[in-house]
Protein backbone atom coordinates (compact mmCIF):
# COMPACT_ATOMS: atom_id res chain seq x y z
CA UNK A 1 0.00 0.00 0.00
CA UNK A 2 2.80 2.45 0.87
CA UNK A 3 4.47 1.78 -2.50
CA UNK A 4 1.23 2.54 -4.37
CA UNK A 5 0.67 5.71 -2.33
CA UNK A 6 4.15 6.93 -3.27
CA UNK A 7 3.28 6.48 -6.95
CA UNK A 8 0.07 8.53 -6.75
CA UNK A 9 0.70 11.92 -8.45
CA UNK A 10 1.11 14.77 -5.96
CA UNK A 11 1.57 18.48 -5.48
CA UNK A 12 3.50 20.32 -2.77
CA UNK A 13 2.41 23.85 -1.85
CA UNK A 14 4.47 24.26 1.31
CA UNK A 15 8.12 23.52 0.71
CA UNK A 16 10.97 25.87 1.62
CA UNK A 17 13.82 25.52 -0.84
CA UNK A 18 16.40 26.35 1.82
CA UNK A 19 15.12 23.37 3.81
CA UNK A 20 15.11 21.07 0.79
CA UNK A 21 18.84 21.27 0.04
CA UNK A 22 20.68 17.96 0.17
CA UNK A 23 23.27 17.90 2.95
CA UNK A 24 25.95 16.90 0.46
CA UNK A 25 25.02 19.91 -1.66
CA UNK A 26 25.33 22.20 1.37
CA UNK A 27 28.84 20.82 1.93
CA UNK A 28 29.79 21.37 -1.72
CA UNK A 29 28.40 24.90 -1.90
CA UNK A 30 29.97 25.87 1.43
CA UNK A 31 33.37 24.70 0.22
CA UNK A 32 33.01 26.54 -3.08
CA UNK A 33 31.77 29.76 -1.49
CA UNK A 34 34.09 29.68 1.54
CA UNK A 35 31.39 29.38 4.20
CA UNK A 36 32.20 27.92 7.61
CA UNK A 37 29.72 25.27 8.73
CA UNK A 38 28.95 24.01 12.25
CA UNK A 39 29.88 20.53 10.98
CA UNK A 40 31.20 19.08 7.74
CA UNK A 41 29.55 15.73 8.39
CA UNK A 42 26.52 15.47 6.06
CA UNK A 43 24.88 12.98 8.42
CA UNK A 44 25.12 15.42 11.33
CA UNK A 45 24.38 18.71 9.59
CA UNK A 46 20.61 18.45 9.95
CA UNK A 47 20.61 17.69 13.66
CA UNK A 48 19.27 20.59 15.72
CA UNK A 49 17.92 20.91 19.24
CA UNK A 50 14.73 22.97 18.86
CA UNK A 51 12.66 25.20 16.57
CA UNK A 52 14.95 28.19 16.94
CA UNK A 53 18.11 26.16 16.33
CA UNK A 54 16.35 24.88 13.21
CA UNK A 55 15.72 28.47 12.04
CA UNK A 56 19.36 29.38 12.63
CA UNK A 57 20.45 26.39 10.56
CA UNK A 58 18.33 27.67 7.68
CA UNK A 59 20.24 30.95 7.82
CA UNK A 60 23.53 29.06 7.55
CA UNK A 61 22.25 27.29 4.45
CA UNK A 62 21.30 30.67 3.00
CA UNK A 63 24.93 31.79 3.25
CA UNK A 64 26.04 28.87 1.10
CA UNK A 65 23.79 29.66 -1.87
CA UNK A 66 25.40 32.55 -3.73
CA UNK A 67 25.59 32.23 -7.51
CA UNK A 68 22.90 31.80 -10.15
CA UNK A 69 24.13 28.25 -10.69
CA UNK A 70 23.85 27.55 -6.94
CA UNK A 71 20.19 28.55 -6.98
CA UNK A 72 19.56 26.53 -10.14
CA UNK A 73 21.11 23.47 -8.52
CA UNK A 74 18.99 23.55 -5.37
CA UNK A 75 15.76 24.10 -7.32
CA UNK A 76 16.49 21.26 -9.72
CA UNK A 77 17.47 18.86 -6.93
CA UNK A 78 14.35 19.68 -4.91
CA UNK A 79 12.20 18.87 -7.94
CA UNK A 80 14.16 15.71 -8.68
CA UNK A 81 13.92 14.45 -5.10
CA UNK A 82 10.17 15.03 -5.00
CA UNK A 83 9.68 13.31 -8.34
CA UNK A 84 11.77 10.26 -7.53
CA UNK A 85 10.60 9.81 -3.93
CA UNK A 86 6.89 10.52 -4.32
CA UNK A 87 5.85 11.27 -7.91
CA UNK A 88 5.75 15.03 -7.38
CA UNK A 89 4.09 16.65 -10.39
CA UNK A 90 3.75 20.28 -9.31
CA UNK A 91 5.19 22.47 -6.56
CA UNK A 92 4.97 26.05 -5.36
CA UNK A 93 8.28 26.61 -3.59
CA UNK A 94 9.06 29.23 -0.97
CA UNK A 95 12.38 31.02 -1.13
CA UNK A 96 13.59 33.69 1.29
CA UNK A 97 15.46 36.62 -0.29
CA UNK A 98 16.44 37.97 3.13
CA UNK A 99 18.54 34.87 3.78
CA UNK A 100 20.72 35.98 0.87
CA UNK A 101 20.61 39.78 0.76
CA UNK A 102 23.12 40.16 3.64
CA UNK A 103 25.67 38.21 1.60
CA UNK A 104 25.52 40.50 -1.40
CA UNK A 105 23.22 38.35 -3.54
CA UNK A 106 20.85 40.26 -5.82
CA UNK A 107 17.19 39.28 -6.07
CA UNK A 108 17.50 38.77 -9.81
CA UNK A 109 20.37 36.34 -9.29
CA UNK A 110 18.23 34.29 -6.91
CA UNK A 111 15.05 34.24 -8.92
CA UNK A 112 16.66 33.67 -12.31
CA UNK A 113 18.81 30.87 -10.95
CA UNK A 114 15.80 29.19 -9.36
CA UNK A 115 13.87 29.52 -12.62
CA UNK A 116 16.79 27.91 -14.48
CA UNK A 117 16.50 24.91 -12.15
CA UNK A 118 12.72 24.70 -12.44
CA UNK A 119 12.83 24.82 -16.22
CA UNK A 120 15.51 22.14 -16.39
CA UNK A 121 13.46 19.87 -14.12
CA UNK A 122 10.34 20.45 -16.19
CA UNK A 123 12.20 19.65 -19.42
CA UNK A 124 13.87 16.51 -18.05
CA UNK A 125 11.32 15.18 -15.55
CA UNK A 126 8.01 16.74 -16.55
CA UNK A 127 7.58 18.33 -13.10
CA UNK A 128 6.27 21.90 -12.99
CA UNK A 129 7.46 24.41 -10.39
CA UNK A 130 6.49 27.92 -9.37
CA UNK A 131 7.99 30.33 -6.82
CA UNK A 132 6.78 32.23 -3.75
CA UNK A 133 9.19 34.78 -2.22
CA UNK A 134 8.71 34.66 1.55
CA UNK A 135 8.80 37.56 3.98
CA UNK A 136 10.94 37.00 7.06
CA UNK A 137 8.53 38.42 9.62
CA UNK A 138 11.30 38.75 12.23
CA UNK A 139 12.86 41.60 10.21
CA UNK A 140 9.78 43.79 10.45
CA UNK A 141 7.45 45.59 8.02
CA UNK A 142 10.06 47.85 6.38
CA UNK A 143 12.16 44.90 5.24
CA UNK A 144 9.00 43.17 4.06
CA UNK A 145 7.93 46.15 2.00
CA UNK A 146 11.40 46.47 0.46
CA UNK A 147 11.35 42.81 -0.55
CA UNK A 148 7.88 42.99 -2.09
CA UNK A 149 8.84 46.14 -4.01
CA UNK A 150 11.79 44.29 -5.50
CA UNK A 151 9.60 41.33 -6.43
CA UNK A 152 7.10 43.66 -8.11
CA UNK A 153 9.85 45.57 -9.91
CA UNK A 154 11.29 42.35 -11.34
CA UNK A 155 8.27 40.32 -12.48
CA UNK A 156 8.75 36.73 -13.58
CA UNK A 157 6.01 34.44 -14.82
CA UNK A 158 7.16 31.74 -12.42
CA UNK A 159 6.78 34.03 -9.37
CA UNK A 160 3.09 33.79 -8.55
CA UNK A 161 2.68 35.00 -4.97
CA UNK A 162 4.24 35.93 -1.66
CA UNK A 163 4.37 34.19 1.70
CA UNK A 164 5.57 34.87 5.23
CA UNK A 165 7.45 32.63 7.65
CA UNK A 166 9.74 32.51 10.71
CA UNK A 167 8.66 32.96 14.34
CA UNK A 168 5.14 34.41 14.62
CA UNK A 169 5.77 35.98 18.01
CA UNK A 170 8.48 38.17 16.45
CA UNK A 171 6.26 39.50 13.68
CA UNK A 172 2.46 39.43 14.07
CA UNK A 173 0.70 39.50 10.69
CA UNK A 174 -1.03 42.85 11.12
CA UNK A 175 2.36 44.57 10.81
CA UNK A 176 2.58 43.50 7.17
CA UNK A 177 -0.71 44.90 5.88
CA UNK A 178 0.98 47.34 3.46
CA UNK A 179 3.39 44.79 2.00
CA UNK A 180 0.54 42.38 1.30
CA UNK A 181 -1.61 45.14 -0.16
CA UNK A 182 1.17 45.98 -2.62
CA UNK A 183 1.55 42.32 -3.56
CA UNK A 184 -2.18 41.90 -4.17
CA UNK A 185 -2.37 45.12 -6.18
CA UNK A 186 0.42 43.76 -8.37
CA UNK A 187 -1.46 40.55 -9.13
CA UNK A 188 0.36 38.26 -6.71
CA UNK A 189 -1.46 35.67 -4.62
CA UNK A 190 -0.92 35.59 -0.86
CA UNK A 191 -0.32 33.08 1.90
CA UNK A 192 1.29 33.15 5.34
CA UNK A 193 2.38 30.87 8.16
CA UNK A 194 -0.06 31.15 11.05
CA UNK A 195 -0.90 29.23 14.23
CA UNK A 196 2.07 26.91 13.88
CA UNK A 197 2.20 24.40 16.72
CA UNK A 198 5.94 24.64 17.34
CA UNK A 199 4.95 27.84 19.12
CA UNK A 200 2.51 28.23 21.97
CA UNK A 201 -0.94 29.79 21.69
CA UNK A 202 0.54 32.95 23.19
CA UNK A 203 3.31 33.02 20.58
CA UNK A 204 1.09 31.97 17.65
CA UNK A 205 -2.38 33.12 18.73
CA UNK A 206 -5.71 32.25 17.13
CA UNK A 207 -6.31 35.77 15.86
CA UNK A 208 -3.36 35.38 13.45
CA UNK A 209 -5.41 33.14 11.16
CA UNK A 210 -8.23 35.64 10.74
CA UNK A 211 -5.77 38.51 10.39
CA UNK A 212 -4.05 36.67 7.55
CA UNK A 213 -7.37 36.01 5.85
CA UNK A 214 -9.20 39.28 6.46
CA UNK A 215 -6.41 41.86 6.69
CA UNK A 216 -3.61 40.42 4.54
CA UNK A 217 -5.96 38.85 1.99
CA UNK A 218 -4.38 35.40 2.08
CA UNK A 219 -5.75 32.72 -0.22
CA UNK A 220 -4.65 29.91 2.06
CA UNK A 221 -2.90 29.33 5.41
CA UNK A 222 0.35 27.48 6.00
CA UNK A 223 0.10 25.19 9.08
CA UNK A 224 -2.80 26.51 11.20
CA UNK A 225 -2.90 23.76 13.86
CA UNK A 226 -3.38 26.05 16.86
CA UNK A 227 -6.77 27.17 15.53
CA UNK A 228 -8.19 23.91 16.88
CA UNK A 229 -8.37 25.64 20.26
CA UNK A 230 -11.36 27.65 19.02
CA UNK A 231 -14.29 25.62 17.58
CA UNK A 232 -15.91 28.80 16.26
CA UNK A 233 -12.79 29.69 14.28
CA UNK A 234 -12.61 26.14 12.95
CA UNK A 235 -16.22 26.47 11.77
CA UNK A 236 -15.54 29.80 10.09
CA UNK A 237 -12.55 28.41 8.21
CA UNK A 238 -14.48 25.33 7.14
CA UNK A 239 -17.39 27.41 5.85
CA UNK A 240 -15.00 29.68 3.94
CA UNK A 241 -13.26 26.68 2.39
CA UNK A 242 -9.83 27.83 3.59
CA UNK A 243 -7.07 25.47 2.49
CA UNK A 244 -4.37 24.64 5.05
CA UNK A 245 -0.99 23.45 3.80
CA UNK A 246 -0.20 20.98 6.56
CA UNK A 247 2.99 19.06 7.14
CA UNK A 248 3.00 15.59 8.78
CA UNK A 249 6.64 16.04 9.85
CA UNK A 250 8.09 18.73 12.08
CA UNK A 251 11.48 20.06 13.15
CA UNK A 252 10.84 18.89 16.73
CA UNK A 253 10.46 15.09 16.75
CA UNK A 254 9.08 15.11 20.30
CA UNK A 255 6.03 16.94 18.98
CA UNK A 256 5.19 14.51 16.20
CA UNK A 257 2.38 12.84 18.13
CA UNK A 258 0.84 16.23 18.84
CA UNK A 259 1.12 17.20 15.16
CA UNK A 260 -0.54 13.96 14.05
CA UNK A 261 -3.33 14.44 16.60
CA UNK A 262 -3.90 17.92 15.17
CA UNK A 263 -4.09 16.57 11.62
CA UNK A 264 -6.65 14.00 12.70
CA UNK A 265 -8.71 16.66 14.48
CA UNK A 266 -8.55 18.98 11.45
CA UNK A 267 -9.77 16.16 9.20
CA UNK A 268 -12.59 15.30 11.60
CA UNK A 269 -13.58 18.99 11.64
CA UNK A 270 -13.89 18.96 7.86
CA UNK A 271 -11.08 21.42 7.18
CA UNK A 272 -9.41 21.40 3.77
CA UNK A 273 -5.86 20.08 4.10
CA UNK A 274 -3.03 19.85 1.57
CA UNK A 275 -0.27 17.44 2.70
CA UNK A 276 3.14 19.06 2.18
CA UNK A 277 6.79 18.62 3.15
CA UNK A 278 7.80 21.97 4.73
CA UNK A 279 11.58 21.39 4.89
CA UNK A 280 11.95 17.87 3.49
CA UNK A 281 15.70 17.32 3.69
CA UNK A 282 15.97 18.93 7.09
CA UNK A 283 13.11 16.77 8.39
CA UNK A 284 14.34 13.58 6.67
CA UNK A 285 11.09 13.35 4.72
CA UNK A 286 9.71 13.74 1.19
CA UNK A 287 6.33 14.18 -0.47
CA UNK A 288 5.82 10.41 -0.69
CA UNK A 289 6.45 10.01 3.03
CA UNK A 290 4.09 12.92 3.75
CA UNK A 291 1.26 11.08 2.03
CA UNK A 292 2.12 7.71 3.57
CA UNK A 293 2.08 9.37 6.99
CA UNK A 294 -1.25 11.10 6.32
CA UNK A 295 -2.73 7.78 5.25
CA UNK A 296 -1.67 6.17 8.52
CA UNK A 297 -2.74 9.07 10.72
CA UNK A 298 -6.15 9.43 9.06
CA UNK A 299 -6.68 5.69 8.35
CA UNK A 300 -7.02 6.28 4.60
CA UNK A 301 -7.02 3.55 1.99
CA UNK A 302 -5.39 3.98 -1.42
CA UNK A 303 -8.54 5.36 -3.07
CA UNK A 304 -9.02 7.90 -0.27
CA UNK A 305 -5.43 9.05 -0.70
CA UNK A 306 -5.99 9.36 -4.44
CA UNK A 307 -9.12 11.44 -3.81
CA UNK A 308 -7.14 13.65 -1.42
CA UNK A 309 -4.44 14.18 -4.04
CA UNK A 310 -7.06 15.25 -6.58
CA UNK A 311 -8.68 17.68 -4.13
CA UNK A 312 -5.37 19.40 -3.40
CA UNK A 313 -5.27 20.76 -6.94
CA UNK A 314 -8.01 23.24 -5.98
CA UNK A 315 -5.59 24.96 -3.60
CA UNK A 316 -2.92 25.65 -6.24
CA UNK A 317 -2.49 29.06 -7.79
CA UNK A 318 -2.66 27.69 -11.31
CA UNK A 319 -5.15 29.05 -13.86
CA UNK A 320 -8.35 27.03 -14.09
CA UNK A 321 -7.44 25.50 -17.45
CA UNK A 322 -4.14 24.20 -16.06
CA UNK A 323 -5.92 22.83 -12.99
CA UNK A 324 -8.33 20.95 -15.24
CA UNK A 325 -5.47 19.51 -17.28
CA UNK A 326 -3.70 18.43 -14.11
CA UNK A 327 -6.83 16.72 -12.77
CA UNK A 328 -7.17 14.77 -15.98
CA UNK A 329 -3.52 13.72 -15.85
CA UNK A 330 -3.83 12.71 -12.18
CA UNK A 331 -6.95 10.67 -12.92
CA UNK A 332 -5.18 8.79 -15.71
CA UNK A 333 -2.23 7.98 -13.48
CA UNK A 334 -4.46 6.96 -10.57
CA UNK A 335 -6.56 4.71 -12.79
CA UNK A 336 -3.43 2.94 -14.01
CA UNK A 337 -2.35 2.34 -10.40
CA UNK A 338 -5.68 1.30 -8.90
CA UNK A 339 -7.58 -0.10 -11.85
CA UNK A 340 -10.38 2.32 -10.98
CA UNK A 341 -11.95 4.82 -13.36
CA UNK A 342 -14.01 6.55 -10.69
CA UNK A 343 -11.36 9.02 -9.43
Amino acid sequence: MDAIIRKIPKIDLHCHLAGAVRATTVMALAARNDVALPTTDPDAFYRYVDFYDFLSRLEVIGKCIVTRDDFARIAYEAMEDGYRQGNLRYAEFFFSPNYHYPHGVRYTTMVDGLIDGLRAAEAELGVVGRLIPAINRELGPDAAMAMVREVVANPRAEVIGIGMDCAECKGPPELFRDAYALARASGLRCTAHACEDNQTLEQAPLRNVMTCLDVLGCDRIDHGYNLLADPELVCRCRERGVAFTVCPQTCVPERLEKRWASLKAMAQAGLSMVPCTDDPTMFATDIGTAYVTMARVLSLDVQAVADLSLRTIDATWLPDAEKDAMRNDFRRQIASLTGSHDA
